[in-house]
C-alpha cells in the first residue's frame, strides 16, 4: 500500500478546526462519542484497577485524547499531520497534561513497529479511531493492523463516515444529478471523503477480526440535514439533546453523517 496516498490534513488543519469544532458540529460529535465511551472507560477502569492504557490513531486536535489524559490515563497519540499534532500538543500543554501523553507523527501503517517494547507490540486497552477510515487508501487493512495493539477483552472506537447519509443529503437537497452519477470527487478542499465505508463492510472487517460489535450509534442525526432553523433548532442546546436521545434509537440513528462503532476483542 503506498502510505502517501492516505489523506494527510496539513493543508485543511485551520479549515478543519473552524468547520467542524469551531461550532455545534463539533459539540455533538464530542457529545455522542464521550457518551458512549463513559460505559467501557468505567468497564475496563474496573478491571484493570490502573490508568488505562489508549492509543488515539488520527487523533486529529485530540479534543479527546487530552480529556482522557485529564482523567489520569495514559495516551498515546498518532495523527499522520505534523500540523493537526503540533496544534493537539499545545493544547495538551496548556492543559498541563502533556506528562500523560505521548506524541507519535507517522502513518499508523507502522505503529506495531514503532510501539515495541522487547520486541513485542505494546497493547492498550482502548483504541479509537475517529473520522479516520474514510480517508485511507486501504480502508480494509486499517483492522487487521491495528488488532494486534489491542489487549485482550480491550476495545476498539470506530467512528466513521457514513455514505447512506450522503446520499440521503443530496435527496433532501435534490442533487438528483450527483446520484446518477457513477462516481462523485470531493474538490481538494473539502472535509467530504472521496472513499468512505458502509456499516454493512465495517462490520464484516470487525467479524473477520474476531472482534464482537457491543454498540452501534450515530452522529449528527438530522442537524446537518436541516435547512430552514425554527422552533428548537434555534436552541444549540436543544439540539444536542435530541442528537443525543436520537442517536442510539432506530431507525434514526442510521442517518447520522458518521456511526459510532464500539467493538470488544
Amino acid at each position: 500500500m503506498s502510505e502517501s496516498l492516505d489523506r494527510n490534513f496539513d493543508d485543511l488543519a485551520e479549515r478543519f478546526a473552524r468547520r467542524v469544532y469551531g461550532g455545534l458540529k463539533g459539540d455533538i460529535r464530542l457529545a455522542v462519542l464521550w457518551r458512549d465511551l463513559q460505559p467501557v472507560i468505567a468497564e475496563l477502569s474496573t478491571a484493570r484497577q490502573r490508568p488505562l492504557r489508549i492509543l488515539d490513531v488520527g487523533g486529529g486536535l485530540g479534543q479527546l485524547a487530552i480529556r482522557l489524559a485529564e482523567q489520569g490515563h495514559k495516551v498515546t497519540f498518532n495523527d499522520l499531520s505534523p500540523v493537526m499534532l503540533a496544534a493537539a500538543r499545545a493544547r495538551a500543554s496548556e492543559l498541563s497534561v502533556e506528562q500523560n501523553m505521548e506524541w507519535i507523527s507517522a502513518p499508523y501503517q507502522v505503529l506495531p513497529q514503532q510501539l515495541q517494547n522487547n520486541n513485542q507490540t505494546v497493547e492498550f486497552d482502548l483504541v479509537l479511531s475517529h473520522a479516520l477510515l474514510e480517508w485511507l487508501e486501504k480502508p480494509e487493512r486499517f483492522i487487521p493492523t491495528i488488532k494486534p495493539m489491542l489487549a485482550s477483552d480491550g476495545y476498539l472506537s470506530l467512528c466513521f463516515y457514513n455514505p447512506a447519509a450522503k446520499i440521503y443529503r443530496n435527496l433532501i437537497r435534490g442533487n438528483f444529478n450527483w446520484l446518477q452519477q457513477d462516481s462523485y470527487i470531493s474538490d481538494q478542499g473539502s472535509l467530504t471523503p472521496n472513499n468512505p465505508s458502509t456499516i454493512e463492510q465495517v462490520r464484516q472487517w470487525l467479524a473477520d477480526a474476531n472482534l464482537s460489535i457491543t454498540s452501534e450509534s450515530g452522529l449528527r442525526v438530522f442537524h446537518d440535514y436541516v435547512v430552514d432553523k425554527r422552533g428548537g433548532h434555534q436552541s444549540a442546546e436543544q439540539v444536542l439533546a435530541m442528537e443525543l436521545a436520537y442517536s442510539e434509537q432506530q431507525p434514526f440513528k442510521w442517518l447520522g453523517r458518521y456511526l459510532h462503532v464500539l467493538a470488544r476483542k
